[in-house]
């Protein structure tokens, strides 16, 4: 299993290329991944969770 570490917002947007509210966007209409809850104020997103949901989107652009 390769390391699943947590990314905090400014690296997801960086590897999706998403913007902030594009990316909470997506969490509300469930077409992105959830975020984990580190904290109170503070929430990040599993690398094998991004990961999948980036081949997921590669992976229609090849079947359309």
């Amino acid at each position: 299993m390769q390391d699943d570490r947590i990314h905090r917002l400014p690296e997801v947007m960086q590897r999706t290329k998403l913007g902030r509210s594009t990316i909470y966007s997506l969490v509300a209409a469930k077409q992105f991944p959830q975020p984990i809850k580190l904290g109170p104020r503070a929430v990040g997103w599993s690398t094998n969770e991004i990961s999948n949901w980036l081949q997921k989107r590669a992976d229609l652009r090849e079947a359309a």
